[in-house]
């Protein structure tokens, strides 16, 4: 891993937000009103969440030649994950951090699957939303990728030597994607299991990231 990293480039959902609990009523609200079994612990959906979420949504039993995960399914949670959004907090320790690492003077990036208003209106009522320097989302709600995003940012910044933080296998191929480094968080929508067999560094306290600085 690089020793001396330029910007870190955060993942919001998961990382920031600890939103697991309220994803997971959202989606088992929408199982259950459909006959199909919700996500038992949060053992359980750490197990099986990833990304793009329309597979994931075929791992949970959701029919696509019945409803349209575009203009249907996907619709649907983000109305009811918005509507309780407002009771989802900061993960532990990631406020002090994302400060601590702007005293320090290195630039950071939130890169995010999350569409870029909503990302946007989620940062300013955390009153996170002026610590970054660019905040990077997606023009729809689909939440497949946000690889391109990364590929256009590392096309703007061609010698940043970019350290990534996220919680999931898509964080670490996103990364691996752009060139960058990366430090998986074992506390967010993957296990910790999934998180080490992607060969990157894991940790379970979000203030540990500034050691790989």
């Amino acid at each position: 891993m690089t020793s001396t990293h330029t910007h870190l480039i955060w993942d919001f959902n998961g990382t920031i937000l600890d939103d697991v609990e309220h994803g997971i009523r959202c989606t088992n609200a929408m199982l259950t009103a459909r006959g199909l079994s919700p996500i038992a612990s949060v053992e359980a959906y750490r197990d099986i969440f990833g990304f793009p979420i329309d597979a994931y949504y075929r791992r949970l039993g959701f029919d696509f030649s019945k409803e349209d995960y575009d203009a249907e399914l996907a619709p649907e949670w983000v109305a009811m994950y918005l509507a309780g959004e407002h009771t989802c907090t900061t993960i532990e320790g990631a406020r002090e951090t994302i400060r601590r690492v702007k005293s320090m003077g290195i630039p950071q990036i939130l890169l995010s699957a999350t569409e870029t208003e909503m990302l946007t209106a989620q940062l300013e009522r955390l009153g996170l939303r002026e610590e970054f320097d660019e905040i990077i989302g997606l023009d729809n709600i689909h939440a497949r990728s946000k690889k391109q995003q990364a590929l256009a940012w590392r096309q703007r910044n061609p010698h940043a030597r970019p350290l990534f933080i996220g919680d999931t296998e898509h964080d670490a191929g996103v990364a691996d994607a752009v060139g960058g480094d990366c430090v998986l968080f074992a506390g967010g929508h993957q296990s910790e299991t999934r998180l080490r067999a992607c060969g990157k560094p894991v940790i379970g306290q979000i203030g540990q990231i500034v050691a790989y600085l």
